[in-house]
C-alpha cells in the first residue's frame, strides 16, 4: 500500500466510525417516504427517531378520546383509523378515515376534538408533541407536508358532504368502496384491487348515514352486478376500478 492508499484507508475509517446510520426502523418502514417523515434530513430522522415509539394496536382500540390531553401525534405506518363524533345521548357519526401514511393528531392543538379507535389493527409511530412542533417550526418543508395533508382532508370532508347530502344509498355505498380501494393503492390506475373492509357494518352506516340494512342491500345489488365480490363478508375484489368509481355518480 503507497502513501495515498494509507491516507484514503485511514479517511474511510474515521468516517465510518462518526457514520449516522438511519435506524432500522425508518429503513423498513413503507410509510417514511409518502408521510411526514419524507421531507426531513438524516439528522433530522435519527433526532425524531430517538424520541419515538412503535404501538401496535388491536382493531376497536381507542387511540384518541374526545377532549383529551393532546400530549403526542403520530404517523399510520399501517391500517385504518377511524374518526368519529359521539353525541350526548350515545349516537355515534363516523367523519372521517384515516390511512398510511397520514398524520394523527391536531397540531399545535391542547385538546383532541373528535375520538380516533383503530378501525383495523393498526401500527402508530408515536411521537412527543413538543418534538414535532419544534421541528415544524424549524422545517418549512415539514409544515408543507402537514398542510397538505390538511387540506387534502378537507377536501375530502367537502365531496363527503356531496356524497351524504346528495348520492343515493347505491352511490354511496359504491363512493365509500371507492375510497377504501383508492387508498389501498393511491396510484388507482383502473386495476383491479382486494382488501378487507376496515369497518363493521354498523360503522359503514353511521358513516354513509343509512341503515345496515340499506347497506347490506347496496352490497348485494353492487355484488350482483359484477361490480365487487365479497368473501366472508369482509374480503373484497373489485375487478374493474373504472366500473366501481362508475357506479359513484
Amino acid at each position: 500500500m503507497n502513501k495515498n492508499e494509507g491516507k484514503l484507508a485511514l479517511a474511510s475509517e474515521h468516517k465510518d466510525v462518526h457514520k449516522r446510520e438511519l435506524p432500522i426502523i425508518c429503513c423498513s418502514c413503507e410509510a417514511r417516504q409518502r408521510g411526514m417523515c419524507g421531507v426531513l434530513d438524516e439528522d433530522e430522522l435519527i433526532e425524531l427517531a430517538r424520541h419515538s415509539r412503535q404501538v401496535v394496536c388491536r382493531a376497536g382500540e381507542q387511540l384518541i378520546s374526545d377532549s383529551e390531553t393532546i400530549e403526542s401525534y403520530a404517523s399510520v405506518t399501517r391500517g385504518v383509523v377511524k374518526l368519529s363524533k359521539v353525541l350526548e345521548d350515545g349516537r355515534q357519526q363516523v367523519v372521517g378515515l384515516q390511512f398510511s401514511p397520514d398524520f394523527l393528531g391536531r397540531l399545535f392543538g391542547r385538546q383532541s376534538a373528535i375520538n380516533a379507535d383503530a378501525a383495523s389493527e393498526v401500527e402508530l409511530c408515536r411521537m412527543p408533541k413538543s418534538v414535532v412542533e419544534r421541528m415544524v417550526a424549524q422545517n418549512p418543508a415539514l409544515e408543507g407536508r402537514l398542510l397538505e395533508q390538511t387540506l387534502r382532508e378537507l377536501d375530502e370532508a367537502r365531496e363527503w358532504m356531496v356524497t351524504l347530502g346528495r348520492k343515493t344509498a347505491k352511490e354511496k355505498v359504491a363512493s365509500f368502496l371507492y375510497l377504501i380501494a383508492t387508498h389501498k393503492d393511491p396510484a388507482h390506475d383502473d386495476r383491479s384491487v382486494v382488501f378487507d373492509l376496515p369497518l363493521t357494518r354498523a360503522d359503514i352506516a353511521d358513516f354513509l348515514g343509512l341503515t345496515i340494512e340499506t347497506v347490506s342491500r347496496q352490497f348485494t345489488r353492487l355484488r350482483t352486478n359484477g361490480v365487487i365480490e365479497i368473501e366472508n363478508h369482509r374480503h373484497v375484489l373489485v375487478a374493474d376500478l373504472r366500473r366501481l368509481k362508475n357506479s359513484c355518480g
